[in-house]
């Protein structure tokens, strides 16, 4: 009888058992005598009037006869002797068992294990001690086992796996000590990141490698790949890539789709894996006869078609579908029709390669909602969460509004996880829903340096916290500076003002420059209130209150220089040649500070979340700032912007168009330098900040200052496309075609100087390239530009580094 522990592949070095001879030789004959003797001598037995515990120091004597089982005159044989052996060194207490017969005396002799000193480990890196520790079972002063530590080293090694560290390895070891302790030590070698150096696919003919490549999750390996960890293989997120793939090609009509099969090949070196998709696209289906129907007499199928968006001959998409859903459940709501269900029949046409969808109105069973229990929330506020809900207690429970429910929860982004789920309540027809979800952090303290050729070296300390005191609310403080300007400000914003779908915002900020034509500084202070709401499905209304107050000064190092031809202008007094400021910016200062208070209203239509076509959109913007309710000016500022884009090309290349407009009116002529229009990137490219528009120049005094206009229009047209780099490396080129104007002054502005140019309608025109690179701390933009048509007094700027935006 042997008790002999081995170690495993994940290399565990442990206590081997000891050989017993006696008890072996014992069991030895007692076989032997079962093969030589004639069958009828039967097997021997055993009667034990006592029986002996040696060797045990922290087990009690009587908790080894309950494992052993044998009680005193007893009669046992062989094979219930070995039972008891077995029993005894299952217990999983004890390093080495002996049993042995000794006339009417059965003497059990056995070797407890160690117990644990403690636990080290050794070699790890990546992972802290106090995250290990939470892995394993083996805990200090609990006896030792040496399947528990395998088992804790075979658990260590998949907590590396998880971290894309395939090649990881753990051995558990053990150093005795006195008093029959060990030491346990894990020595651990982490070995390098597993990552995945290709992603292919086999099978697709619409889109390409590189588009779908876009799509998952996972990313090949790069250059930045010390930055960039969705390079990692982790096995769990293949289920999510097969997911995404899916619901691609869906949306996009394709609803044969599947995936046979995803192989994962690792790499000899066990340092990287090649994954290939193998996919069948299928064709592609469009809609085609749409019609409602309605078993229930309240509900006229005639009104409930006429409310739908989706038209025969669009491409097929299940989000369409919903939406559909969404809109006829929400109209029943209106008409007071409760338990209305929708249910889309859909009729499949191989021959033209159609979907009919028959939208069927019926009733559907009376179940309620009975309560909603929200778990997990230790810092948010219950009524952030539960305000995602459109029901409440006692309300028609519909299971597509609790789906919807639930991805408005996880689009909060303050929670790790958010699992809504729903399960019978107190009675068959109530329903309650359940809500568990895991805090995450949602503050950051950010630094940011920048540098440009206009203003030189600056710095950036922002503060935001995302749910500030878990409400639900943003908070920002934002400090900026740079050698030629200072920002300070506070935004505040409430996402649910009063509980309801109303964004209340509030914010004060301070604004201080040495001038943008480095001659006079500028000093403005914000304050400002506003409140937006949806008035449709696409569209929202915001309205604002503004108190702007502002000063222009000259700087310090400027003197007085009077010239009876042009008037008097503030010169610098050092220098061979003065450089003087013009007439319009010395008398706009001389006006000392002003104040403006408005009130404003901005309309936005946005189609692209919930326009028929998931590659194209559009986003329309309009507003109106009133001046005049108190403060010095009375006026009326007019913006205007519409962005429409699209992807062709089986979504390879994408283009975008821009188109923007705006107006100041002022009274009498008053508007100043910082009330009117002054020429931004955002504007049109190719230019310095205020390189067109109204100036004031007089080349020999060395006057040149921007004025800013009273209107602007812009037009800009662009393509993005792939370059032909692995896309792991995040770069893509554009071009783009901007076209743009900024003029008019009023009247006593034009009256203060005769040396005004630019002040006419008169288009500028560039071209440029631009280079898109998404990098970790943010996507950057490159553009090179031409001026295809400038004024002589403009100021180009032929490149810039940007920060890119998502349209």
């Amino acid at each position: 009888m042997t008790n002999k522990i081995r170690g495993r592949q994940t290399g565990l070095i442990g206590q081997t058992g000891k050989t017993h001879h006696i008890i072996a030789a014992f069991f030895l004959s007692i076989a032997t005598a079962f093969a030589v003797l004639p069958q009828a001598v039967q097997a021997q037995n055993y009667r034990f009037t006592s029986v002996s515990i040696e060797g045990n120091k922290r087990i009690e004597t009587g908790t080894i006869l309950s494992y052993a089982g044998i009680a005193r005159g007893q009669t046992v044989s062989a094979a219930e002797l070995n039972d008891a052996y077995q029993r005894i060194l299952a217990s999983g207490l004890f390093e080495t068992v002996e049993l042995t017969p000794r006339g009417g005396t059965l003497v059990i002799v056995v070797k407890e294990y160690p117990t644990i000193n403690r636990i080290n480990f050794e070699g790890n890196k990546r992972l802290k001690d106090q995250d290990l520790e939470g892995f394993i079972e083996s805990k200090p002063r609990l006896v030792f086992s040496p399947t528990q530590a395998e088992r804790d080293a075979e658990t260590i090694a998949e907590a590396y796996n998880q971290n894309a560290r395939l090649g990881a390895r753990v051995i558990p070891k053990v150093i005795r000590r006195s008093d029959n302790r060990v030491d346990l030590v894990f020595e651990i070698f982490e070995g390098g990141v597993t990552e995945i150096e290709r992603i292919g696919f086999v099978g697709n003919r619409v889109y390409s490698d590189s588009r779908l490549r876009r799509v998952l999750e996972s990313k090949q390996a790069g250059f930045l790949r010390a930055l960039i960890k969705r390079d990692q293989f982790l096995e769990d997120r293949l289920q999510f890539d097969q997911q995404v793939l899916r619901d691609f090609y869906f949306s996009r009509g394709y609803i044969d789709f599947r995936t046979t099969g995803v192989n994962a090949e690792l790499a000899r070196e066990r340092n990287g894996y090649f994954l290939t998709f193998n996919v069948e696209e299928g064709q592609q289906f469009r809609f085609g006869e749409i019609t409602t129907t309605s078993e229930i007499p309240e509900a006229e199928a005639e009104e409930f078609q006429a409310i739908l968006r989706i038209r025969p001959g669009v491409v097929y998409s299940p989000t369409l579908v919903e939406n559909s859903i969404a809109r006829m459940e929400r109209y029943a709501i209106k008409k007071g029709i409760d338990f209305l269900r929708v249910e889309p029949r859909i009729v499949r046409n191989d021959r033209d390669l159609t979907l009919d969808v028959e939208f069927v109105l019926s009733k559907g069973p009376r179940i309620f909602v009975e309560r909603i229990d929200i778990e997990g929330n230790a810092t948010t506020l219950d009524r952030v969460v539960r305000r995602q809900f459109k029901v409440v207690e006692g309300d028609p429970f519909n299971p597509r509004e609790i789906r919807e429910s639930a991805e408005r929860i996880r689009a909060l982004g303050y929670f790790e996880k958010a699992d809504v789920t729903a399960r019978e309540g107190s009675s068959a027809n109530q329903v309650i829903v359940d809500v568990d979800v895991e805090e995450k952090t949602t503050g950051s303290l950010g630094f940011g340096g920048s540098y440009s050729t206009d203003n030189g070296f600056g710095l950036n300390v922002q503060f935001q916290e995302d749910n500030f005191l878990g409400r639900g609310q943003r908070l920002n403080f934002t400090v900026a500076g740079t050698s030629g300007s200072r920002n300070y400000s506070v935004q505040f914003l409430e996402p649910a003002f009063l509980g309801r779908d109303v964004a209340f915002s509030f914010d004060i900020g301070y604004i201080e420059t040495t001038g943008r034509n480095a001659y006079f500084n500028t000093e403005v202070a914000n304050l400002g209130f506003g409140l937006e709401f949806p008035i449709g499905e696409r569209s929202r209304l915001g309205v604002n209150y503004k108190l702007n107050a502002t000063d222009i000064s000259y700087d310090a190092n400027f003197g007085q220089d009077t010239t009876p031809a042009n008037g008097v202008r503030d010169c610098m007094e050092d220098g061979p040649a003065a450089v003087c400021l013009g007439d319009v910016i010395v008398s706009e200062a001389n006006q000392g500070r002003r104040t403006k208070s408005s009130v404003g209203y901005t309309y936005t239509f946005d189609s692209r979340l919930t326009g028929l076509n998931p590659n194209s959109g559009v986003l329309f913007s309009f507003g109106q700032d009133i001046g005049g309710l108190g403060g010095d000016v009375e006026f009326l500022k007019s913006t205007a912007k519409v962005i429409a884009q699209t992807k062709v090309l089986n979504e390879e290349v994408t283009l975008r168009a821009t188109f923007a407009g705006g107006m100041l009116n002022t009274n009498n002529g008053s508007s100043r330098v910082t009330d009117r229009f002054l020429f931004e990137r955002d504007i049109m490219r190719g230019f310095a900040p205020d390189g067109i528009g109204p100036r004031e120049v007089l080349a020999a005094e060395g006057v040149n200052d921007a004025l800013g206009g009273n209107m602007f229009v812009t037009a800009s047209l662009e393509a993005q496309f792939p370059l032909g780099l692995p896309e792991e490396y995040g770069i893509t080129g554009g071009v783009f075609y901007d076209v743009g104007s900024v003029w008019g002054l009023d009247s006593g502005t034009q009256a203060l100087s005769a040396n005004i140019v630019g002040e006419p309608f008169d288009l500028r025109q560039v071209i440029g390239v631009s280079v898109f690179w998404k990098t970790p701390v943010g996507p950057l933009r490159l553009n090179w530009s031409k001026a295809l048509k400038k004024r002589a007094f403009d100021k180009e700027q032929q490149f810039e580094l940007t920060i890119s935006t998502e349209f």
